[in-house]
């Protein structure tokens, strides 16, 4: 049980759960196009562009995103259960999602939106989590249970995913209908690829400034 329900993570064990999330995630951070996706998708996961965001002046979706994220995790984590926020190169954090965002408690540290920062929230076991990536201006969500709680109201939000991991299958929108057929890995790719020059402009516009 930690004393406090945020708590920083110190030298030793930041480079433990850094160095454990590069290696399983092969992480490859940059700001070039042809390295993105940043992480290796997990399986099952749900990758959205962040550009619907960009026309939200009140940040009333921003908002409802943030909220969708938060209670998505704690619906799938244990009562007492930790998570961990992960800033690339800033301070991290272990914190108890219970007792964070609520009267009197602290704010939840980080958010799923990165601004300027690749942003992680992942469960102890590597399993569940978001991934923020600022210049491929995306939101990647990991792990069933939380995809089952949150990818609707998300898609709601954001659109249509960008990716999804090749064991899901994609949806075929036609007419107002949908339709699943078999996600292709290679074609999927290339629509991301399509979306990156885009999403780089914007990531700049933003005044972004990257690794």
């Amino acid at each position: 049980m930690m004393e406090s329900p945020v708590v920083e993570l110190l030298e030793a064990e930041y480079r433990r759960v850094w160095d454990r999330f590069s290696d399983e995630f092969t992480f490859r951070p940059s700001t070039s196009s042809l390295k993105w996706p940043a992480i290796k998708e997990p399986v099952p996961s749900v990758t959205w562009s962040l550009a619907a965001l960009d026309d939200d002046p009140e940040h009333e979706r921003l908002d409802r995103l943030v909220e969708v994220v938060e209670q998505g995790l704690t619906s799938c984590i244990g009562p007492d259960a930790t998570l961990l926020a992960l800033d690339w190169q800033h301070t991290s954090y272990r914190f108890t999602p219970r007792g964070v965002g609520g009267p009197g408690q602290p704010a939840w540290p980080l958010s799923p939106y990165p601004d300027g920062d690749y942003y992680i929230y992942l469960s102890e076991d590597f399993r569940t989590g978001s991934f923020g990536h600022p210049w491929e201006y995306s939101l990647c969500l990991f792990g069933q249970e939380f995809l089952d709680a949150a990818s609707t109201e998300v898609e709601r939000l954001l659109g249509r995913p960008i990716r999804r991991s090749p064991a899901l299958p994609m949806p075929r929108y036609e007419e107002g209908l949908i339709q699943v057929e078999s996600a292709d890995p290679a074609r999927t790719a290339a629509e991301a690829e399509h979306r990156t020059g885009r999403d780089v402009w914007r990531a700049g516009r933003r005044g972004a400034c990257g690794p």
